[in-house]
């Protein structure tokens, strides 16, 4: 099963399973228990998370723009300074695989009540398939 939730939220370590971080910054001051693993490859490019956060693009584009960058080649490395996305589908198909065979747990620092948080995008793309 695959589940989202704010990294702020509690910790429950039977219901969350694994707590993967998909944020393309870790954050300043978050303690490493926070989370399991922290996977940047997972988060939205720099270029999208400024347009989003900029109102630059609609919630719609910035799905559908999401959505396009976890499914592409190696060129969203390009438009990234600081993080590399080496093997994403690799990645995304793993995920999907611990999520039949246990719990994952996406984070995000969004509250737990947001709605537009890239965290749901990830978590319908994975129950579709990649």
């Amino acid at each position: 099963m695959i589940k989202t939730k704010s990294v702020k939220s509690p910790i429950e370590p039977r219901a969350d399973g694994l707590r993967i971080l998909a944020t393309r910054f870790r954050g300043r001051g978050l303690p490493s228990s926070r989370y399991d693993v922290w996977m940047a490859n997972l988060a939205p490019s720099e270029a999208l998370l400024h347009d989003a956060r900029s109102g630059a693009i609609t919630w719609g584009e910035f799905g559908r723009r999401y959505r396009k960058e976890l499914t592409e080649g190696g060129g969203v490395d390009q438009r990234n300074r600081t993080i590399k996305n080496h093997g994403q589908k690799f990645t995304l198909r793993l995920i999907q695989e611990l999520g039949r065979r246990g719990t994952v747990t996406l984070l995000c620092h969004c509250a737990e009540d947001e709605q537009h948080c890239h965290r749901h995008v990830l978590k319908k793309v994975l129950a579709r398939g990649v």
